[in-house]
């Protein structure tokens, strides 16, 4: 598979919510991610505050902030933080692909732990996965996470991802999940 592109557009709304490039006001936000244990539960765990917050001082927000397929997700209405969504390419060097070259798109979603429960990630998931299907060629998307976290394989179900396979990695089961782009192009109105 050639480098195929991501997800360019800038902006994605919602009802509730607001998909756009991270700036300096998030900092906070995404260092409580980084370092909360509910959040991190099923990543490994907590990471230290300091390293995260050394790691913006010396980075900044455009560590993330350039990258194609990664938004901040936040409320449409007051601009706050809610978390993090990404579709970019899984690395061919990591375990879980459905084809030969890997590089297929894959699916990513963090949110503070006072967010959950609300739809939040649902919507915002499907607003992403919307626009890259109007965007991009119809190809394969990926959600891998632990087979322990039914959070979200319940959301990838929701979603309309299928269960492929599991495999180990980082010392946890984890479950591949794939749906084709084009089955999340929004169909039009029924008169």
């Amino acid at each position: 598979m050639n480098a195929l592109p991501t997800l360019s557009a800038t902006e994605i709304t919602t009802d509730r919510l607001r998909l756009r490039k991270a700036h300096d006001a998030d900092i906070d936000g995404l260092i409580d991610l980084q370092t909360d244990p509910q959040v991190r539960a099923h990543l490994g765990g907590p990471r230290p505050r300091t390293a995260v917050e050394q790691y913006f001082d010396a980075n900044g927000i455009s560590a993330i902030a350039g990258k194609p397929g990664t938004y901040v997700i936040a409320d449409k209405e007051t601009d706050r933080f809610i978390g993090t969504l990404v579709l970019d390419r899984r690395s061919a060097d990591l375990p879980g692909h459905i084809t030969e070259e890997g590089g297929e798109l894959e699916l990513a979603y963090l949110l503070r732990h006072g967010s959950w429960g609300a739809g939040l990630a649902f919507e915002a998931a499907t607003a992403m996965l919307r626009a890259a299907a109007d965007e991009l060629p119809d190809q394969p998307v990926l959600v891998v996470t632990q087979t322990a976290n039914e959070r979200s394989l319940k959301l990838a179900a929701r979603l309309g991802f299928q269960h492929m396979s599991t495999f180990e990695a980082y010392d946890a089961e984890q479950t591949l999940a794939a749906a084709e782009l084009h089955s999340f192009k929004a169909r039009p109105p029924v008169s």
